[in-house]
């Protein structure tokens, strides 16, 4: 018999949330514990794991990407090598129809206090929800039950917006709520706290969305450590001022602090591979090529276009590109191509005065460089206290991937290479 995909309730407080994409094709094979789906919740998008093997079905009808669900949908199949898979979502049982069948599946989870508290005072356990961890029920909402009935005690309440309300102080008695059929939610009661502030809703656009399931997997399916570090940037802002000046004619390129940190990192990328290499899970894959993105921030989101063989490129052609790169990205042109498949990242916020940060991971690559301000601050050189332009480098890597003494060798080989850069940078 199929084995039913649903929307889950245990570790799930919604009653509704977004269907974001699978992670699984139809067809494939799935094991207990794979990564079938990601659901979209009020607070994060979460991995929805299989708990079954077989053969993933995905129906015609079944929920599309953006799409709304509901706690206990249905959404797929898993069925056996040869067995006969439901055309629909529609018209398949629901896995908790076949629950509600079983008195015993259906019966709520409630300790022996309240068990005997319910029962000696007439009232269903079926008809109580529990405010306790899981949405146990606790002798509590049994004398919440059999209170003398007023409008406010009968009114629905969501055992998580019921703690909630405890927390805070909160009389929820006459609030109006959000939920179905006027149930009030966890929102309800926090919008007393946040003084009913009144405001604009803003959809979600794809590439939010995109943005956000690859944010979060870079903190959910890597182990990010990120490595702090400051440089002596005042010979790079010396060629710096030194570019700007030989500019003879409006047209002419001139290159920036990002185009110059970009290529000092692809020497660096060459120096110490490793941090390109990427997890897979028959080993670790090291690319050949030094393919660096670097973030550009648009009205639409943040874009990552990439510079192909950053090696092997002059730094007047990388500017060059970089800037071609960006007035596509914020006129929204780039293409799929021109975003994929980069071997590293660099994101730099050292133009609105941020100092150290921690960039996040774009699986599958292992590292991305956060680059900050640069500040002239003292510092001491030969014994004496001089003034210098100090550059702040922040590193995320995946630690499954790379330890950190080579990570911190590479922060190292950068630094060196941004105190002296004229090796590096010229031709």
């Amino acid at each position: 018999m199929p084995i039913e995909i649903t929307v889950p309730r245990q570790g799930w407080s919604m009653e509704e949330g977004i269907f974001v994409e699978w992670r699984k094709n139809d067809g494939d094979r799935v094991q207990p514990g794979d990564a079938l789906y990601l659901l979209e919740s009020e607070k994060s998008t979460e991995e929805i794991e299989a708990l079954d093997a077989g053969i993933l079905r995905i129906p015609n009808d079944a929920p599309k990407p953006g799409d709304k669900v509901l706690v206990g949908q249905l959404l797929a199949f898993l069925v056996a090598e040869g067995e006969i898979t439901p055309s629909t979502c529609g018209t398949a049982p629901r896995r908790e129809d076949t629950d509600s069948a079983d008195p015993r599946k259906s019966e709520p989870a409630a300790g022996p206090a309240a068990r005997r508290l319910a029962k000696s005072s007439g009232v269903e356990l079926k008809a109580i929800a529990g405010s306790g961890p899981s949405g146990r029920i606790i002798p509590s909402d049994i004398k919440v039950a059999t209170t003398p009935t007023t409008t406010s005690a009968r009114k629905s309440i969501s055992p998580r917006a019921r703690r909630i309300a405890a927390e805070l102080g909160i009389d929820w008695s006459g609030l109006p709520g959000s939920g179905r059929t006027g149930r009030i939610r966890e929102r309800d009661i926090r919008s007393v706290v946040a003084g009913n502030i009144e405001g604009r809703l803003i959809p979600h656009t794809n590439i939010r969305r995109t943005i956000a399931t690859r944010m979060v997997a870079g903190v959910t399916q890597a182990a990010p450590v990120t490595l702090t570090t400051k440089a002596d940037a005042t010979n790079l802002v010396n060629l710096r001022n030194q570019f700007n000046a030989a500019v003879k004619s409006k047209d002419d390129v001139i290159p920036g602090y990002t185009d110059m940190i970009l290529k000092l990192t692809a020497a660096a990328l060459r120096q110490h591979p490793m941090l390109q290499a990427q997890w897979r899970n028959d080993g670790l894959f090291v690319p050949n090529q030094v393919d660096i993105a670097f973030a550009v921030d648009t009205d639409a989101g943040l874009l990552v276009p990439v510079i192909r063989e950053a090696d092997r490129l002059t730094l007047r052609q990388i500017a060059a590109q970089t800037g071609t790169l960006t007035t596509q990205a914020r006129a929204g042109q780039l293409t799929a191509d021109q975003m994929r498949n980069a071997t590293f990242t660099i994101t730099n916020l050292g133009g609105f005065g941020i100092d150290a940060f921690t960039p996040i991971i774009h699986l599958p690559q292992c590292a991305v460089l956060g680059v900050g301000r640069i500040v002239r601050e003292p510092a001491v050189v030969n014994d004496q206290i001089v003034p210098r332009d100090m550059l702040t480098l922040s590193l995320t890597f995946d630690h499954r991937v790379v330890d950190g003494a080579p990570a911190a060798r590479f922060l190292q080989t950068l630094c060196g290479c941004v105190e002296q850069p004229a090796p590096w940078l010229i031709p």
